[in-house]
Formats: C-alpha cells, structure tokens, sequence
C-alpha cells in the first residue's frame, strides 16, 4: 500500500470522530478582546474610513483542533481598519477562518486577499479564472470537452506552493458550486503535530532540511486522471525544487511547525534515501492523526481562509457525477526559518 493510501486510510477510519468533535455548532464562546497587531502597511494610512464604518462581527471558535467561524461580516464592504485588525489576529489565533455567506465578486476576492500581501500567480495558466490570473479555479466540471479547472487539486497533503522558495503564507478558498455530497477539505494543524512528537522523533529532525518538489507527484497525477496537462518548458522552469526546514517558525507567533507534507516534500537532506523515506513517513503518519484534523463541511458561499505556515489539508474528494468549483487566491510569505 502506498504511504498515501495509508495516510488516506487513516483519515477514513476516524470519520465519526471528526463528524462528532469537529461538526460546527452554536456556541456561547464570545469574541474575546484582540489587540492591535501588525496589518500590510497599506491599511494603517485609511484614516478616512470613520467609526461607522466599523462593522459588527463575531469571531466563533470550531470545535476541535484548529478554526473559527466569522459571522457577520461582509466582505462586499471595504473593511476599516479595525475590522481587518480583528480579522488578521484572529487568523493568527485560530489558523482558519471561515467567513459565512459571502456574496463577493472575484474582484472583491483579489482585493480582500492582498491586503494580507502581493498574490501569487499559479504555474498552471490553463485554469486560471478569465480576467483574473490572480484566481486559480478549482473543479471537476468538464465543458465542451475540456476541465475548467484543476480536478485533482489537493489530493495529496500539502501546504499549497511550498515548493517556491517564498511559499504561501495563507489561501482563501471561495464555494461557487457545491456539490450535494462530498467535497470536505481537511486541515491538520501542523503546530500541534510538532508540539506531539515523540522525543526520539522530535531529537531525529533537528536541524534538518527537506526537499520540496511540484513535480514529484505531478506524473503520477496525470496517469490517475485526465486534470494535468502536460507542462512547457517554461513552466517547468517556475517550479524547480527549494530545500527548506523540517521545522519552520512562524515569522508572526513564533510558534514552531512541521513543514513537510507528502504531497511536496520528497527527501531529507543529507540522509540515505532509505532513512529519509522512513523519517518521512513517520512525520505524514503522525501530521494527520485524527485529533490533529479539521473536516470543514462547505456551506454556500462560504470563503475559508487558512494559514499555510500552520496547516496542511487535503481535498476529501466528490463523487464523478456531482459538480464542484471555488476560486482560490493565494498570498506570498517569507522564506521559512
């Protein structure tokens, strides 16, 4: 069995668990009070936009390992300052946030986006949204013969762009279709899976430094489906292999994480291929034990915004015979440390 289907396999066996501790509810937990953090420079000079514009929002923690819902907030509106400094310290706090019910355009979702930093523009042009280079479509629809947009996306864990050598500091994910079942997206919070390692394990990854790659799984992917189109030379050329650490901190908490997923990461630097194989494989096995996982259940017009220097996810698949398509932006980070 490939370590993948294993990985697979263990998120399967573990479905009443999540359905039960990670299901959204009502809850009594109220916003607690956040401080003024760091927000994109831009923001700080929008001193014309008056207290009245300040909106009424609650930040509502899911259940479980990692998330919060906003409720009440529309991004069809400009946010004040206020609002943003809210929203920036409760992604930090909670790694994903999941605003409810927003009607936005793709424009509206480019300009939200930036205000956490510069977008980055996805390798595969042929699935990028009319218009707007900025959104990469995700979906299964076939038109007139050809994918709309990237089927296979997410199949394998991953922290999406970690093979550049500036990945992504976080992506927002906007439900255009859903379909009537299946379509889950989980997230594994990778602070917890580094604050859980065995000693012997933790002792074994200091200092290391690991491969990521785009193109490792890239042929396996096209022989599984009929999304990847074969790619140019000059695509090629975008994503060549970055070495990054085991263990990155993040620049903004400080906290410390695993940064290493099967769907990117390939080797450990300076080990034979059969010890970073089997170190490899422990540190997937253990990302994604289940008390590690967030199943987040799409609603319509959800936007789900989550930070990749904190989370790896994975698409949980939809049925042939159902359609589903989001847009999805994605920011520029720093270089891990």
């Amino acid at each position: 069995m490939s370590q993948s289907n294993a990985l697979r396999r263990e998120v399967d066996a573990a479905p009443a668990l999540q359905a039960q501790q990670f299901d959204v509810q009502p809850s009594d937990v109220q916003p607690s009070d956040v401080h003024q953090s760091d927000v994109h420079q831009s923001d700080v000079h929008q001193s014309d936009v008056h207290q009245s514009d300040v909106q009424q929002f609650e930040v509502r923690p899911l259940p479980g390992p990692v998330g919060a819902e906003i409720i009440g907030l529309d991004l069809t509106r400009e946010l004040a300052p206020a609002d943003f400094s809210r929203v920036h310290q409760a992604h930090l706090d909670h790694h994903l946030l999941v605003f409810r019910d927003q009607r936005i355009t793709p424009q509206q979702h480019i300009d939200f986006s930036r205000r956490f930093g510069p977008l980055m523009i996805h390798v595969l042009h042929q699935f990028h949204l009319a218009g707007h280079p900025e959104i990469l479509t995700v979906s299964n629809i076939v038109e007139d013969g050809k994918p709309i947009g990237l089927g296979d996306a997410g199949k394998y864990w991953h922290s999406d762009i970690s093979y550049k050598e500036l990945p992504s500091l976080g992506s927002l994910l906007h439900a255009q279709e859903l379909p009537s079942e299946g379509g889950d997206t989980l997230f594994a919070n990778m602070h917890l899976a580094y604050d859980t390692l065995p000693a012997a394990l933790r002792n074994a990854i200091v200092g290391k430094r690991a491969v990521h790659s785009y193109l490792a799984q890239y042929g396996q992917l096209q022989k599984e489906g009929n999304w990847r189109p074969n790619l140019s030379a000059q695509q090629i050329a975008q994503v060549q292999e970055v070495v990054h650490p085991v263990v990155r901190t993040h620049p903004e908490n400080g906290r410390r994480a695993l940064f290493v997923s099967e769907g990117f990461t390939t080797r450990i630097v300076g080990l034979p291929e059969d010890e970073s194989r089997a170190l490899l494989d422990e540190l997937f096995a253990h990302s994604v034990r289940a008390e590690h996982i967030y199943r987040h259940r799409w609603q319509p017009h959800d936007l789900v915004f989550w930070d990749n220097r904190s989370l790896i996810h994975l698409a949980g698949g939809t049925p042939d015979h159902l359609r589903r398509k989001l847009y999805r932006t994605t920011i520029e980070g720093d270089v891990p440390f």
